[in-house]
């Protein structure tokens, strides 16, 4: 059982990436009812873009109001009894973050992952993050590079747009584990778009063995927590 809690207060994507934009969320006597997004009911999610009344409507909220929603998504959803809860934070070290790390506490949260592309300049952002989670005392999980060079959807080449090894470097400076780099690849990109299950229909893939790798570090993470 798995839940996903999009804390990207004004770009909630997530919704859209599953095709469950148009669900609606409702109350029950634990609280909010989260949206599934399978048939199983085993991945559930909870995000602000089910509560908008217009899709394209903005979120222009300080601190406060981002800080009491998290809150509430995190003790007032009724998310049963989950084996992972996945959150999907905005760039940065801002309200959300705090707010979620603050919220999470009480639950002793596994780690983060933190995401970069290769470019210097997002290397630097990310690096800050780094500062953050040593501020706030959450483990770092490891590392991924993103948009880490583009394969060819013909010849599968793969060429390195945004230069490389950013990500890589910046593990060895933190010392934290390198999770591997996902490269851009138009069949990811497309399966998002359409809320298609992106591990099921493409499995040749070159994103493929790098998203199983990461999804196999965090599994190996979870279980030598809980020995």
């Amino acid at each position: 059982q798995v839940g996903i809690l999009d804390v990207d207060l004004c770009g909630p994507s997530i919704p859209r990436m599953f095709r469950v934009q148009d669900n609606d969320v409702h109350q029950c006597d634990s609280g909010w009812v989260p949206v599934f997004v399978d048939q199983d009911k085993s991945i559930s999610l909870m995000s602000i873009g089910f509560l908008l009344e217009k899709p394209d409507d903005a979120v222009v909220w300080r601190g406060p109001k981002k800080n009491a929603l998290i809150k509430q998504f995190v003790a007032d959803v009724a998310w049963g009894d989950l084996d992972f809860l996945i959150v999907d934070t905005p760039p940065g070290t801002s309200d959300e973050h705090i707010s979620t790390v603050e919220a999470l506490r009480p639950y002793k949260p596994l780690g983060a992952i933190l995401v970069t592309t290769p470019q210097a300049v997002s290397v630097g952002d990310v690096r800050r993050e780094l500062t953050f989670c040593k501020k706030t005392g959450l483990r770092v999980l490891g590392i991924v590079e993103n948009m880490s060079g583009f394969v060819c959807p013909h010849c599968s080449e793969c060429t390195n747009v945004f230069s490389k090894g950013g990500g890589e470097e910046l593990a060895k400076y933190a010392g934290v584990p390198f999770l591997g780099c996902v490269p851009l690849d138009p069949q990811l990109s497309q399966s998002l778009e359409e809320g298609r299950d992106f591990i099921q229909e493409f499995p040749k893939s070159a994103a493929f063995p790098a998203l199983t790798r990461i999804a196999q570090h965090i599994s190996d993470a979870a279980s030598q927590q809980s020995s």
